[in-house]
């Protein structure tokens, strides 16, 4: 099963849009604040587009899909099992990511204010 979905991140990360490649140039090599964070990081049972260990903070990027009532349903199901192993999930959507970048960049550093002193 681990395999299976180390193999399924795996692909997700090779096929990300152009919202999450322009997030990650964001996020990753510590480039916020020293947090180190990984893509399509499982977590549990989920895979998680952006998250942080430290931080216990999940990033979603959502795309034209998640508009869908049966796919909201999901992510907030989803979001509510993540909530309860402790972490906190940010969405941004594709037009979000894309055009206010730096909108991400600001709910990390809140975030993190949020959780180190």
């Amino acid at each position: 099963m681990t395999l299976k979905r180390t193999a399924f991140a795996r692909s997700l990360r090779q096929d990300a849009g152009l919202a999450e490649q322009r997030i990650w140039a964001l996020l990753r090599s510590g480039r916020i604040d020293g947090h180190k964070f990984r893509r399509q990081h499982p977590i549990s049972r989920y895979i998680a587009d952006f998250a942080c260990d430290r931080l216990r903070l999940v990033i979603e990027i959502d795309g034209g899909v998640h508009d869908r009532d049966e796919v909201m349903t999901r992510d907030h199901l989803r979001q509510t099992d993540l909530e309860a192993l402790g972490w906190t999930v940010l969405r941004f959507t594709n037009a979000q990511a894309l055009s206010e970048p730096e909108s991400v960049v600001a709910a990390v550093r809140a975030h993190a204010r949020l959780i180190t002193p």
